[in-house]
Protein backbone atom coordinates (compact mmCIF):
# COMPACT_ATOMS: atom_id res chain seq x y z
CA UNK A 1 0.00 0.00 0.00
CA UNK A 2 1.45 3.48 -1.06
CA UNK A 3 0.15 5.84 1.71
CA UNK A 4 -1.96 8.86 1.13
CA UNK A 5 0.77 11.34 0.86
CA UNK A 6 -0.04 14.34 4.25
CA UNK A 7 -0.82 17.30 2.30
CA UNK A 8 -4.07 15.86 1.52
CA UNK A 9 -5.35 15.81 5.42
CA UNK A 10 -4.46 19.82 5.73
CA UNK A 11 -5.69 22.34 3.74
CA UNK A 12 -9.62 20.84 2.64
CA UNK A 13 -9.83 19.96 -1.12
CA UNK A 14 -12.41 21.99 -3.38
CA UNK A 15 -14.99 20.14 -4.97
CA UNK A 16 -14.34 19.90 -8.98
CA UNK A 17 -12.17 22.83 -8.28
CA UNK A 18 -13.12 26.01 -6.77
CA UNK A 19 -16.11 26.39 -8.66
CA UNK A 20 -18.55 29.92 -8.97
CA UNK A 21 -20.14 30.27 -11.98
CA UNK A 22 -20.98 34.02 -11.14
CA UNK A 23 -17.59 34.52 -10.96
CA UNK A 24 -16.79 32.72 -14.45
CA UNK A 25 -15.24 29.70 -12.91
CA UNK A 26 -17.25 26.75 -14.20
CA UNK A 27 -16.59 23.30 -11.80
CA UNK A 28 -13.39 21.32 -13.19
CA UNK A 29 -12.42 24.24 -14.87
CA UNK A 30 -8.39 25.77 -15.42
CA UNK A 31 -9.99 28.66 -14.08
CA UNK A 32 -11.55 27.09 -10.88
CA UNK A 33 -8.39 25.11 -10.43
CA UNK A 34 -6.41 28.80 -10.46
CA UNK A 35 -8.36 30.18 -7.66
CA UNK A 36 -7.84 27.40 -5.55
CA UNK A 37 -4.14 26.76 -5.74
CA UNK A 38 -3.89 30.74 -5.39
CA UNK A 39 -6.05 30.02 -1.91
CA UNK A 40 -4.26 27.16 -1.21
CA UNK A 41 -7.04 24.57 -1.54
CA UNK A 42 -6.44 21.14 -2.30
CA UNK A 43 -8.12 20.00 -5.87
CA UNK A 44 -10.69 17.40 -6.32
CA UNK A 45 -11.39 17.10 -9.89
CA UNK A 46 -13.02 14.34 -12.21
CA UNK A 47 -11.92 12.23 -15.82
CA UNK A 48 -14.04 10.93 -18.52
CA UNK A 49 -12.93 9.25 -21.56
CA UNK A 50 -12.73 10.98 -25.08
CA UNK A 51 -13.38 9.43 -28.18
CA UNK A 52 -9.89 9.44 -28.84
CA UNK A 53 -8.87 7.96 -25.58
CA UNK A 54 -7.64 10.95 -23.40
CA UNK A 55 -8.48 11.64 -19.98
CA UNK A 56 -10.46 14.91 -20.21
CA UNK A 57 -11.43 16.66 -16.98
CA UNK A 58 -15.40 17.01 -16.47
CA UNK A 59 -17.64 15.22 -14.28
CA UNK A 60 -20.53 14.02 -15.99
CA UNK A 61 -21.38 11.64 -19.12
CA UNK A 62 -23.40 14.12 -21.27
CA UNK A 63 -22.38 17.67 -22.12
CA UNK A 64 -25.69 19.20 -21.56
CA UNK A 65 -25.66 20.40 -17.71
CA UNK A 66 -22.16 21.77 -18.00
CA UNK A 67 -21.75 23.21 -21.54
CA UNK A 68 -23.48 24.72 -24.75
CA UNK A 69 -23.31 21.52 -26.33
CA UNK A 70 -25.97 18.09 -25.63
CA UNK A 71 -24.90 14.30 -25.83
CA UNK A 72 -22.57 11.94 -24.09
CA UNK A 73 -19.09 13.26 -23.85
CA UNK A 74 -17.55 9.86 -24.57
CA UNK A 75 -18.26 10.18 -28.51
CA UNK A 76 -15.97 13.28 -28.94
CA UNK A 77 -13.09 13.87 -29.55
CA UNK A 78 -10.54 16.04 -27.31
CA UNK A 79 -10.13 18.62 -30.80
CA UNK A 80 -13.99 18.24 -30.35
CA UNK A 81 -14.25 19.18 -26.64
CA UNK A 82 -11.54 21.82 -27.06
CA UNK A 83 -14.24 23.89 -29.29
CA UNK A 84 -17.12 23.63 -27.06
CA UNK A 85 -17.62 26.14 -24.36
CA UNK A 86 -17.98 25.61 -20.52
CA UNK A 87 -20.95 27.64 -19.52
CA UNK A 88 -20.57 30.45 -17.41
CA UNK A 89 -17.16 30.85 -18.29
CA UNK A 90 -14.66 31.47 -21.37
CA UNK A 91 -13.14 27.96 -21.76
CA UNK A 92 -13.12 24.32 -22.90
CA UNK A 93 -13.30 21.48 -21.44
CA UNK A 94 -9.62 21.07 -20.19
CA UNK A 95 -7.77 18.07 -19.93
CA UNK A 96 -6.05 16.07 -17.42
CA UNK A 97 -2.67 17.10 -18.46
CA UNK A 98 -4.07 20.88 -18.77
CA UNK A 99 -5.34 20.68 -15.34
CA UNK A 100 -1.77 19.39 -14.19
CA UNK A 101 0.04 22.00 -15.87
CA UNK A 102 -2.10 24.76 -13.80
CA UNK A 103 -1.61 23.15 -10.38
CA UNK A 104 2.67 22.39 -11.43
CA UNK A 105 2.50 20.28 -7.81
CA UNK A 106 1.55 23.45 -5.50
CA UNK A 107 -1.26 21.54 -4.08
CA UNK A 108 -2.95 18.61 -3.65
CA UNK A 109 -4.45 16.65 -6.72
CA UNK A 110 -7.50 13.99 -5.80
CA UNK A 111 -8.14 12.34 -9.61
CA UNK A 112 -11.88 10.79 -9.30
CA UNK A 113 -12.11 8.63 -11.90
CA UNK A 114 -15.26 8.36 -13.51
CA UNK A 115 -17.28 4.71 -14.08
CA UNK A 116 -16.78 3.72 -17.58
CA UNK A 117 -18.71 0.66 -16.91
CA UNK A 118 -22.18 1.53 -16.09
CA UNK A 119 -22.63 -0.44 -13.57
CA UNK A 120 -19.70 -0.41 -11.30
CA UNK A 121 -18.27 -3.60 -13.25
CA UNK A 122 -15.14 -4.97 -14.60
CA UNK A 123 -15.32 -3.00 -18.36
CA UNK A 124 -12.68 -0.70 -17.12
CA UNK A 125 -9.09 -0.06 -18.01
CA UNK A 126 -8.99 2.37 -20.84
CA UNK A 127 -9.69 5.57 -19.06
CA UNK A 128 -7.05 3.86 -16.15
CA UNK A 129 -4.19 3.86 -18.59
CA UNK A 130 -5.20 7.40 -20.41
CA UNK A 131 -4.84 9.14 -16.17
CA UNK A 132 -1.87 6.37 -15.97
CA UNK A 133 0.17 8.04 -19.20
CA UNK A 134 -0.75 11.59 -17.97
CA UNK A 135 0.73 11.47 -14.71
CA UNK A 136 3.45 9.51 -15.20
CA UNK A 137 5.99 12.60 -14.81
CA UNK A 138 3.91 14.69 -12.28
CA UNK A 139 5.98 15.27 -9.33
CA UNK A 140 3.38 16.87 -7.32
CA UNK A 141 1.00 15.36 -4.25
CA UNK A 142 -1.64 13.21 -6.08
CA UNK A 143 -4.22 10.39 -5.77
CA UNK A 144 -7.07 8.68 -7.48
CA UNK A 145 -10.04 7.37 -6.59
CA UNK A 146 -13.05 5.72 -7.72
CA UNK A 147 -16.90 4.75 -6.94
CA UNK A 148 -15.69 1.62 -8.94
CA UNK A 149 -13.39 -0.92 -7.26
CA UNK A 150 -12.34 -2.16 -10.62
CA UNK A 151 -10.96 0.85 -11.77
CA UNK A 152 -8.63 1.07 -8.52
CA UNK A 153 -7.95 -2.75 -9.30
CA UNK A 154 -7.11 -1.78 -12.71
CA UNK A 155 -4.97 1.31 -11.32
CA UNK A 156 -3.17 -0.96 -8.73
CA UNK A 157 -1.94 -2.95 -11.83
CA UNK A 158 -1.18 -0.52 -14.02
CA UNK A 159 0.63 2.25 -11.34
CA UNK A 160 1.17 0.66 -8.31
CA UNK A 161 2.87 3.43 -6.69
CA UNK A 162 -0.23 6.26 -7.05
CA UNK A 163 -1.63 6.17 -3.81
CA UNK A 164 -5.63 5.21 -4.60
CA UNK A 165 -9.00 5.13 -2.95
CA UNK A 166 -12.39 4.49 -2.85
CA UNK A 167 -15.18 7.24 -3.66
CA UNK A 168 -17.72 5.68 -1.01
CA UNK A 169 -21.24 6.03 0.58
CA UNK A 170 -24.39 4.37 1.79
CA UNK A 171 -25.68 2.98 -1.64
CA UNK A 172 -28.86 3.21 -0.97
CA UNK A 173 -30.95 1.85 -3.82
CA UNK A 174 -33.38 4.77 -4.41
CA UNK A 175 -30.04 6.92 -5.51
CA UNK A 176 -28.49 4.31 -8.17
CA UNK A 177 -31.50 3.45 -9.81
CA UNK A 178 -29.07 1.67 -12.37
CA UNK A 179 -27.25 -0.93 -9.96
CA UNK A 180 -29.27 -4.21 -8.24
CA UNK A 181 -29.77 -4.13 -5.20
CA UNK A 182 -27.29 -6.56 -4.42
CA UNK A 183 -25.05 -4.56 -6.06
CA UNK A 184 -25.71 -1.26 -3.29
CA UNK A 185 -25.88 -3.92 -0.65
CA UNK A 186 -22.43 -5.37 -1.01
CA UNK A 187 -20.56 -2.27 -2.14
CA UNK A 188 -22.48 -0.61 1.03
CA UNK A 189 -19.94 -2.94 3.03
CA UNK A 190 -16.60 -1.61 0.87
CA UNK A 191 -15.62 -4.97 0.83
CA UNK A 192 -12.71 -4.31 -1.55
CA UNK A 193 -10.85 -1.96 0.30
CA UNK A 194 -7.94 -4.28 1.83
CA UNK A 195 -7.30 -5.93 -1.41
CA UNK A 196 -7.47 -3.01 -3.53
CA UNK A 197 -4.25 -1.83 -1.03
CA UNK A 198 -6.07 1.32 -0.93
CA UNK A 199 -4.59 3.83 1.73
CA UNK A 200 -8.19 5.81 2.13
CA UNK A 201 -12.01 6.28 1.22
CA UNK A 202 -13.78 9.56 0.66
CA UNK A 203 -17.39 9.23 1.72
CA UNK A 204 -20.59 10.55 2.15
CA UNK A 205 -20.65 13.14 4.63
CA UNK A 206 -23.94 11.69 5.82
CA UNK A 207 -22.85 8.14 6.27
CA UNK A 208 -19.94 9.06 8.38
CA UNK A 209 -21.12 6.72 11.48
CA UNK A 210 -21.45 3.23 9.80
CA UNK A 211 -19.21 0.86 12.13
CA UNK A 212 -16.89 0.08 8.65
CA UNK A 213 -16.11 3.37 8.54
CA UNK A 214 -14.50 3.61 12.04
CA UNK A 215 -13.19 0.11 10.90
CA UNK A 216 -11.26 1.61 8.11
CA UNK A 217 -9.84 4.62 10.53
CA UNK A 218 -8.77 2.55 12.99
CA UNK A 219 -6.79 0.22 10.37
CA UNK A 220 -4.60 3.20 9.37
CA UNK A 221 -6.27 4.73 6.64
CA UNK A 222 -7.27 8.42 5.61
CA UNK A 223 -10.82 9.10 6.03
CA UNK A 224 -11.75 12.04 3.76
CA UNK A 225 -15.39 13.07 2.92
CA UNK A 226 -18.08 14.56 0.33
CA UNK A 227 -19.27 16.97 -0.02
CA UNK A 228 -19.56 20.14 2.65
CA UNK A 229 -21.05 23.12 2.03
CA UNK A 230 -21.06 25.00 5.23
CA UNK A 231 -18.87 25.64 8.09
CA UNK A 232 -21.54 23.87 10.33
CA UNK A 233 -21.87 20.47 8.16
CA UNK A 234 -17.61 20.44 8.22
CA UNK A 235 -17.49 20.73 11.96
CA UNK A 236 -19.94 17.89 12.43
CA UNK A 237 -18.21 15.89 9.28
CA UNK A 238 -14.71 16.08 11.01
CA UNK A 239 -15.72 14.77 14.54
CA UNK A 240 -14.54 11.31 12.00
CA UNK A 241 -13.30 12.31 8.67
CA UNK A 242 -9.62 13.40 8.72
CA UNK A 243 -10.42 16.08 5.93
CA UNK A 244 -13.18 17.12 3.66
CA UNK A 245 -13.98 17.71 0.33
CA UNK A 246 -16.11 20.93 0.07
CA UNK A 247 -17.80 24.00 -1.95
CA UNK A 248 -19.73 27.31 -2.00
CA UNK A 249 -18.19 28.27 1.38
CA UNK A 250 -14.39 29.21 2.35
CA UNK A 251 -13.08 26.61 3.88
CA UNK A 252 -10.86 27.45 6.77
CA UNK A 253 -7.24 26.21 6.24
CA UNK A 254 -5.70 25.01 9.30
CA UNK A 255 -2.50 26.69 10.55
CA UNK A 256 0.75 24.35 10.06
Amino acid sequence: MTALPAAFLHAPLAHRALHDKAAGRPENSRAAVRAAVAKGYGIEIDVQLTADGRAVVFHDYDLGRLTIETGPLRQRSVAELQAIPLMGGTESVPTLTDILAEVGGRVPVLIEVKDQDGALGPDVGALEAAVVEDIADYAGPLAVMSFNPHSMAAMKRLAPHVPRGLTTCGYDPAEWPTLPPKTCERLRGIPDFEHLGACFISHQASDLDRPRIAQIKSDGAAVLCWTIRSAQAEAEARRIADNVTFEGYAAPIPAP
